[in-house]
């Protein structure tokens, strides 16, 4: 029996529906029994929603104790949904090595932090969650000269597709039923059903 080499896959992690959406796809149909998972999150220390959780995390002498009141988007502290994501795919793939990764962005772009911390890792396949906005898909906003300070946003999942030396998917989650939309440098726009 010939086994395939184990493949080191990325899966970029947040507190979003989008980043829910790429890690089922990756339990679902990328993950083979060898792989080894690495939920990748980056810190933004200026979010919103570190914000609210600091708010949330700080005790209130005035206000009434609501223990378990945390808005949707919010999280008691920020690694909950990591640890969530963890135990998911420890339960989903009992036999896949599940690893968490975080970093700082450091005033950095992104795609740049994902790209080099892929490398840096030897990342075979990096999938991220997508979210398309009707602007972005009819106009097809990139930068311009691939500057990172070009006037028109690009999607950073468009961006890792273009430019990682690994295979990256973005996934796009169509609705409850409806799979999903894949989007690699192969398969632009590419309907899998669930």
């Amino acid at each position: 029996m010939v086994t395939s080499p184990s493949r080191n896959v990325m899966v970029v992690a947040d507190p979003t529906p989008q980043s829910a959406a790429a890690l089922q796809y990756a339990l679902s149909h990328a993950l083979v029994e060898r792989d080894k998972l690495i939920l990748f999150h980056i810190e933004n220390p200026n979010s919103w929603r570190n914000t609210l959780s600091m708010l949330l995390r700080r005790p209130n002498h005035y206000a009434v104790s609501a223990p378990n009141f945390v808005p949707d988007g919010a999280s008691n502290t920020e690694t909950d949904f990591l640890d969530q994501m963890k135990r998911v795919c420890e339960v989903a793939q009992p036999k896949i090595d599940v690893r968490v990764e975080k970093t700082d962005m450091d005033g950095k772009d992104k795609a740049t932090i994902i790209l080099s911390k892929s490398k840096a890792l030897g990342i075979d396949l990096i999938i991220i969650g997508q979210k398309r906005s009707l602007s972005s898909v009819i106009l097809g906003y990139k930068r311009q000269n691939g500057s990172v300070k070009a006037a028109k946003p690009i999607d950073t999942a468009d961006y890792l597709i273009e430019n990682s030396q690994c295979t990256c998917v973005g996934v796009q989650k169509k609705g409850q039923n409806g799979g999903y939309v894949i989007n690699s440098k192969t398969h632009k726009n590419f309907w899998l059903l669930a």
